[in-house]
């Protein structure tokens, strides 16, 4: 899917319309010390397998894309809709 690089939306800090930049979001790298990752290492001390089931059956083919909206004005950053599509391609109009 091709999307624009720069759009005119509605800003909520500048409570107007304004150009805003287009990123696409990325996953931050993830703590190692965060309480789900202590959860999993301290269950998988002292155990056999792995604690819990492996999810086998691939039901999607493509995740989310989630635009990140950038105002060139004021330089906050919104959501905007995501999508579900292979690949979401940013292009100048």
């Amino acid at each position: 899917m091709k999307y624009p690089k720069t759009t005119r939306k509605y800003c909520p800090s500048c409570r107007s319309h304004q150009i805003h930049n287009v990123s696409l979001y990325k996953k931050g790298k993830e703590r190692a010390l965060n309480h789900g990752r202590r959860r999993l290492e301290r269950k998988k001390r002292g155990y056999g397998s792995f604690p819990k089931e492996i999810f086998k059956k691939n039901a999607k083919t493509n995740k989310r894309s989630t635009p990140v909206l950038e105002c060139t004005k004021c330089n906050k950053k919104q959501y905007a809709k995501s999508y579900r599509v292979k690949r979401l391609e940013l292009q100048e109009v």
